[in-house]
């Protein structure tokens, strides 16, 4: 049993709470901007705060001729290849895991809400947050608070970590986030791909159709024009002419000697008619070749600039044909795939919140302000006008 209180110390009694009560008093600012901020924080971080699993992942971006250097160690990979040919890719899966567009995507495959909505997680980290609702926008607002990714200056990997009050949770939004961006990669890939290829087609379809059209012009020149290859008609011509200019030549000679000879003979007027005849023979060639309004001199130039257009188109044909397979040939070698270096871990012990240190930070924070607080008062009371 506990003695009675003897009478000095019930005499005592009203003195030492007047002692406290002044001391109080008397640091009141304090306990005010010092205490009860380090009481609070030990309050929460002691009792109510939420433990904080982390996810992490890396990863980079990399084209096929990269491949052959996965044997060698992490360090000469990152020396050899320095990771420069994916690096806006890379920036650009960052950019995406950071967007609206990701959180979306992430929504319809996990419940995002839901899973930084349990109810043993504090009221001051869970989702919503304090005077918030749950729409979309505050969603996200939240999402760039747990996910964040970046690139790692050192490595030049990207760095994606996840925190979630669940270790499943973590590991299962961080491995969610690395196959909504291969898809990405993939997506981005495709998107390249097509367009190179179209651009290609295009050209190859303007090639044939000018092509097409020379074919089409040229037969229908000849079909209005009675004529195959001008060309070679009016050569075909001309050896005739002079075969039959050799032959004329050749009856008048005979002729000439007969004629001197035996001026009666019943030959000569045969041969001056089969002179004649060649002759005409011959002005006919000539004027089929070259002569008059009609002849195939005149149809030549336009033959030649069919001909001509029509060799242009197929050659043209044959330059987009090639730059088509070779735009397929590229697309290839140039995509870009997502290599996992590290894979999403699932974390075994929260990392997060560092409590002691979080207290003491409040505490150092308090004190700072205090002081400052304290000094500002002290040189204001200082340089005040005395009374």
């Amino acid at each position: 049993m506990n003695a009675p209180p003897t009478d000095q110390e019930i005499l005592r009694a009203p003195t030492r709470k007047a002692s406290r009560l002044k001391f109080l008093g008397r640091h009141r600012w304090f306990v005010v901007f010092v205490g009860l901020p380090t009481l609070l924080a030990i309050l929460y971080y002691g009792l109510i705060a939420s433990d904080v699993y982390i996810s992490q992942s890396r990863f980079v971006i990399k084209t096929p001729g990269q491949k052959g250097m996965q044997t060698t160690t992490l360090a000469s990979l990152i020396q050899t290849t320095g990771f420069s040919s994916g690096k806006d890719q890379t920036q650009e899966v960052i950019e995406y895991i950071q967007s609206r567009d990701a959180l979306k995507a992430l929504e319809g495959r996990v419940n995002v809400r839901q899973r930084y909505s349990q109810r043993d997680a504090d009221f001051l980290s869970r989702f919503p947050e304090i005077f918030r609702d749950t729409s979309f926008e505050n969603l996200y607002r939240y999402y760039g608070k747990k996910v964040n990714a970046e690139i790692d200056a050192e490595s030049g990997m990207a760095v994606l970590e996840v925190r979630a009050f669940r270790p499943e949770d973590a590991f299962l939004i961080n491995a969610q986030l690395l196959d909504l961006s291969e898809t990405l990669i993939n997506r981005l890939n495709q998107r390249a791909e097509g367009r190179a290829i179209a651009e290609a087609e295009r050209r190859v379809t303007i090639a044939e159709d000018r092509v097409r059209n020379a074919r089409s012009q040229m037969a229908e020149f000849r079909d209005r024009q009675e004529i195959v290859d001008p060309a070679k008609q009016a050569t075909a011509a001309l050896e005739i002419s002079n075969e039959l200019i050799a032959e004329q030549a050749a009856l008048r000679s005979q002729l000439s000697l007969i004629s001197r000879a035996a001026p009666r003979h019943p030959a000569i007027p045969a041969l001056r008619s089969r002179i004649s005849a060649i002759g005409q023979q011959i002005d006919a060639q000539s004027g089929r070749a070259v002569g008059g309004t009609n002849n195939i001199a005149s149809k030549l130039s336009r033959f030649q600039q069919l001909e001509l257009e029509q060799e242009f188109g197929t050659q043209t044909l044959t330059a987009a044909t090639a730059s088509l397979e070779q735009a397929r040939t590229e697309a290839q070698k140039q995509q870009f795939y997502l290599e996992r270096v590290v894979e999403p871990n699932k974390p075994d012990l929260p990392l997060l919140p560092n409590r002691l240190r979080s207290i003491l930070v409040i505490f150092a924070a308090s004190m700072c302000l205090y002081f400052i607080g304290w000094m500002l008062v002290v040189g204001i009371l200082e340089h005040s006008p005395e009374d």
